[in-house]
């Protein structure tokens, strides 16, 4: 498997310089051998929302690194015209020598299509409608459109990227439809263990293998985002993580409750005493701490690792800005590479 970084900061934890830690974060990837830099898109909450726009952030990892692939985890592909995402995506190939990867998403938040409210009904469609037309262009061919007056033209973008096909992927947050569209376009899957289990999703990746043989031969490619922090000791990890985490797990407390069915069927945030919440959370957090993200020790992680390539995970993208300290998260880089070192040399 390979390593990549992930980031989706919540912007009321950003501190005053609230992009060190991609750019600092960027340049460790980028000279020991990480595979990715990933960064979201998100709008009107702060959740995330330091990332309106992954382009943007492209760019700039494009020009602090030489050898990282840089992706976007996600471009939500309906609040976009195509040619637009084609356009500046060609522009981080360029600027980037060749590095620039989308992986795509038809959103989730009502609230986000703001941009684009037309789009919120059909927005599975729209997505896959989208991805082929990126692609077309991405491979400078002409595609038609309506122009201001509504007559047909064609159109075809520019500047032309480096890389003669963009690589792709289809962001899912579990949903079997996802997996299988993903192998029928012929495209990779990125997906995280929030509101899924490890068996789970092992049976997803089967189905998106098998469809994506059928149609287009090979196996595809499967990133899992886990959320990671890597240190010596393991209780320590636990301390540092347990806060910044169990806020993230609130703030996904439809997926945290999605994923607790099995055990409590008819949960409802919404009705849940606040005690039982807190109670969730607290077991949902031992729960993602021991099998759901990348904590602890080297050990730790390892046991984890090989659970996942069992079930055919390619790359992992570890997201480390769930953490509000910049150089504790930093430090603690070296400690996931001491991870993928041994790893990669067992």
């Amino acid at each position: 498997m390979d390593f990549g970084l992930f980031y989706f900061a919540d912007e009321a934890r950003a501190g005053t310089d609230p992009y060190r830690l991609l750019l600092e974060g960027a340049r460790f990837a980028d000279t020991h051998g990480f595979s990715a830099v990933w960064t979201p898109e998100r709008h009107f909450h702060e959740f995330g929302g330091r990332y309106p726009n992954p382009a943007v952030t492209a760019a700039a990892i494009a020009a602090v690194t030489s050898n990282v692939a840089i992706r976007a985890g996600s471009v939500v592909a309906p609040l976009h015209h195509p040619a637009r995402i084609a356009e500046e995506w060609a522009v981080v190939d360029n600027l980037s020598g060749g590095r620039a990867g989308i992986s795509f998403a038809p959103g989730w938040h009502a609230v986000d299509f703001a941009l684009r409210p037309e789009n919120y009904a059909d927005r599975r469609q729209v997505t896959a409608d989208t991805i082929d037309t990126v692609r077309r262009l991405w491979r400078q061919e002409s595609v038609e459109l309506g122009d201001g007056t509504g007559e047909p033209v064609k159109i075809r973008t520019h500047p032309a990227p480096i890389q003669p096909e963009l690589p792709t992927w289809l962001t899912s947050s579990g949903s079997p439809e996802t997996f299988r569209q993903a192998g029928e376009l012929g495209v990779g899957i990125l997906t995280h263990l929030l509101g899924q289990s490890v068996d789970e999703l092992a049976g997803k990746v089967a189905d998106y293998r098998a469809r994506f043989a059928a149609g287009h031969g090979g196996n595809g490619h499967v990133v899992l985002m886990l959320h990671t922090f890597i240190g010596e000791d393991r209780a320590r990890v636990r301390e540092i993580v347990h806060g910044p985490f169990t806020d993230y797990l609130r703030s996904s407390i439809g997926l945290v409750l999605k994923a607790a069915q099995e055990l409590m069927p008819g949960l409802d945030a919404e009705s849940m005493d606040p005690e039982d919440l807190e109670f969730l959370l607290e077991v949902s957090f031992d729960r993602y701490f021991d099998t759901g993200g990348l904590f602890g020790t080297v050990e730790d992680g390892l046991a984890v690792l090989e659970s996942l390539e069992s079930i055919g995970v390619d790359e992992i993208g570890c997201l480390i800005d769930f953490v509000p300290d910049t150089d504790l998260v930093l430090d603690g880089l070296r400690h996931l590479d001491r991870l993928k070192s041994a790893w990669e040399s067992r």
